[in-house]
């Protein structure tokens, strides 16, 4: 059968307009499941708090203050001691203080294959609290980081639990972590005493690693005023993008808010590093140096909005 020129040309358009519709579908499809994975993002912002304490001993507001946050008597707590030998011990005597205030708490002292066990996943449903006792920060990592237990603590977060920890547990927050040691003690000046640490302000000498990341875009460090840590921290925060830390001195907390603006509690003091917009001596200089950091030294009843930097003191 034969076809008059014009209906061939006919459909001919016809179906070169059906293909652009067909791309532009296709097109506006890509971009929706686009648009909601950015609300799914958007929907999965933190709605707790963390609470991270420098180490040494909590005042008994303190302790209420993080019960509180949890839910108080409704509160469902876990406390991981895994950082310290003694942790078994010093893990239940923690749930126990918490369960005086009147809160649900367990403790536990697992290893990596406990943490991915569904037993172990199955105790953290619920959750509105999380405890990370202090020790050594990597015997914690170790334990935990890359778990379906870790992935959990996420997820009690972004869903409105509290997240807190002292000493070690304040460091695991952070990521990177500081692990406490040195690559080149000393420098070209070893020390001649084992006992002198961190007697430089060098590049590349803080030893970092992976941390759970509770805590974004800051380093933390612990006992700081207590412990004279001035030199590793802010070696680590000049070397270290975005060039933010937060330094937490001992019986003093730190929390953070679901809208990431920062207040201090305690008997201290957190020391705040920024050094966003420092001019910092480049790698291949022989010695770390900058100019423009800013140091914020923030007692209880302090806030601080790292997002524009604004600190404010209490009157």
């Amino acid at each position: 059968m034969r076809f008059p020129r014009t209906t061939v040309k006919a459909a001919i358009g016809g179906a070169a307009l059906l293909s652009m519709v067909l791309v532009v579908v296709a097109l506006l499809a890509s971009v929706v499941p686009a648009s909601a994975s950015v609300s799914n993002a958007q929907s999965r912002a933190p709605r707790g708090y963390l609470f991270i304490v420098g180490g040494g001993p909590q005042s008994a507001a303190m302790v209420r203050r993080f019960v509180d946050l949890a839910g108080g008597k409704k509160a469902k707590i876990v406390v991981f001691a895994m950082a310290s030998s003694s942790g078994k011990e010093s893990g239940e005597e923690k749930a126990e203080d918490l369960r005086k205030l009147g809160a649900e708490a367990r403790s536990y002292f697992i290893d990596q294959n406990e943490a991915n066990s569904d037993s172990m996943v199955k105790n953290m449903e619920g959750v509105t609290g999380v405890w990370f006792g202090g020790g050594d920060q990597v015997l914690l990592t170790k334990a935990l980081l890359g778990t379906r237990v870790e992935k959990a603590i996420h997820a009690r977060y972004e869903a409105g639990a509290v997240v807190g920890g002292t000493s070690a547990g304040a460091a695991v927050m952070a990521n990177p972590m500081l692990t406490g040691e040195e690559r080149h003690p000393g420098g070209v000046r070893p020390p001649s005493d084992s006992s002198e640490h961190f007697m430089t302000i060098a590049r590349d000498n803080i030893e970092l690693v992976p941390g759970f990341g509770m805590i974004k875009g800051v380093l933390i460090d612990q006992h700081f005023l207590r412990r004279r840590r001035h030199n590793r921290f802010i070696s680590a925060v000049l070397d270290t993008p975005p060039h933010l830390g937060a330094a937490i001195d001992e019986s003093t907390a730190l929390i953070v808010h679901p809208d990431g603006h920062w207040t201090v509690m305690g008997e201290s003091a957190v020391s705040v590093y920024d050094a966003r917009h420092a001019s910092i001596t480049p790698a291949a200089a022989p010695v770390l140096g900058e100019s423009g950091l800013i140091l914020s030294v923030l007692p209880s009843g302090s806030s601080y909005y790292p997002a524009t930097g604004k600190v404010e003191l209490p009157k």
